[in-house]
């Protein structure tokens, strides 16, 4: 006999019930249904470098393809060790303080769940990228948020102050800073230090962009600020370093007594990585990280293009300093909140958008979208043309039967 569905016991309350489905998936999914140009969810319209896929396909046929080592293969982690020390003065041991992992969202799972234990208060800075807080909860922490205010987005010292507690185990940032471009900048990484010095926590620095800043500016790994090294990890991603974001590899690097910890939390998420992809980005990294400085300049470009059209059509746009992404204020343009001026733009003009809002916990400001500009310079023209049109129009024909 089966059983029916009333005769089965409750699940009770998994953390994620109450999860919705991420933005992303949302808008991804109106711009299909409507046509539209996807300027919302954060992936590149072109294939990173020929060599490293090339490199990555030659494993693949000869092999290895059986489970490589839980950390990653040696290959990998000594190019990421190599890379640290070449661009910042970094010194990591590839054998016990560098840890490959599947993407960098599993590699902040891994470092929340290894870092903290249930009742540990956990501080994220918002806007934050919307993994955080779900894992973060999954392992019982309690979360506290620091948030940042439009339209500079700047961290200071009296938001910590108010934020951070003797009770906080662990602050995560992420710099550059997705959605809003945001790279902090010296005071800032100074005033984060000086906080958690004074509370003693521990820091996960999300860093997936940290070639990815315009304007001559340099990103700069809050590990590199005087003692704090051994209370920091930093998290990598060659998704977005070399622009193959499916790929799904990333990494920890920081001192070995963290990386132990994260590894046995590693272990039971994902164990590890294809080890054909993971040989493919240490090639990547011995012999294309050309790629990533020309790709800077061509994702500068993009934005400079998308902030004159934007600017000219009535969006109020925040500078972008870095990463993929700049938001714009919409205030000028409706009374609506951006959820909703993001579906109708979707729907009407055929362009999707991400509503900031989405990055804040419990609400936030409703009158600013995000935009991605990691797409070709065409995609971005005929997206502009776009709303060009739409914005043309007299309100009232506007609206798509």
């Amino acid at each position: 006999m089966v059983a029916s569905s009333s005769d089965l016991p409750p699940v009770g309350r998994p953390v994620f019930a109450g999860q919705g489905t991420t933005i992303f998936s949302i808008m991804s999914a109106l711009a299909v249904q409507y046509g539209a140009i996807n300027l919302g969810q954060g992936f590149p319209d072109e294939d990173g470098p020929p060599a490293i896929r090339r490199a990555a396909a030659e494993v693949l046929l000869r092999g290895p393809n059986q489970y490589p080592p839980m950390r990653g293969v040696i290959e990998l982690r000594r190019a990421i060790a190599n890379h640290a020390q070449q661009f910042y003065g970094l010194v990591f041991d590839p054998e016990t303080q560098v840890l490959v992992t599947s993407g960098a969202t599993e590699a902040l799972a891994a470092s929340l769940a290894g870092l903290t234990a249930p009742g540990d208060e956990v501080v994220l800075i918002e806007p934050a990228y919307d993994s955080y807080r779900p894992v973060a909860e999954l392992v019982g922490t309690a979360v506290r948020s620091l948030r940042l205010e439009p339209p500079y987005w700047r961290v200071t010292e009296e938001a910590l102050n108010a934020a951070l507690s003797p009770r906080t185990k662990l602050l995560v940032i992420n710099t550059p800073l997705n959605p809003v471009g945001r790279v902090f900048d010296a005071e800032e990484l100074s005033a984060i230090a000086n906080a958690v010095q004074r509370t003693g926590a521990y820091i996960v620095c999300d860093e997936v962009y940290e070639h990815l800043v315009f304007d001559g500016r340099r990103h700069m790994p809050l590990m590199t600020m005087p003692d704090l090294m051994e209370r920091t990890v930093r998290v990598g991603s060659a998704g977005k370093m070399f622009s193959l974001t499916g790929w799904k590899v990333g990494w920890v690097s920081g001192p070995a007594r963290l990386i132990d910890l994260i590894a046995k939390a590693h272990q039971f998420l994902t164990f590890t990585t294809p080890p054909a992809l993971q040989l493919g980005i240490a090639h990547g990294f011995s012999h294309e990280m050309a790629f990533p400085v020309a790709l800077t300049a061509v994702l500068q470009g993009n934005r400079d293009l998308l902030c004159t059209g934007l600017s000219e059509i009535g969006f109020a746009v925040v500078p972008s300093e870095g990463t993929y992404f700049l938001t714009a204020d919409i205030s000028g343009l409706t009374n609506e909140p951006d959820h909703v001026f993001c579906e109708r733009l979707t729907r009407e003009a055929g362009v999707a958008t991400i509503p900031l809002s989405a990055f804040f916990s419990g609400g936030g400001p409703d009158h600013f979208i995000r935009f991605a500009f990691c797409k070709k310079r065409s995609v971005i023209e005929e997206a502009l043309s776009r709303l060009r049109t739409y914005f043309s129009k007299s309100p009232s024909d506007r609206t798509v039967p």
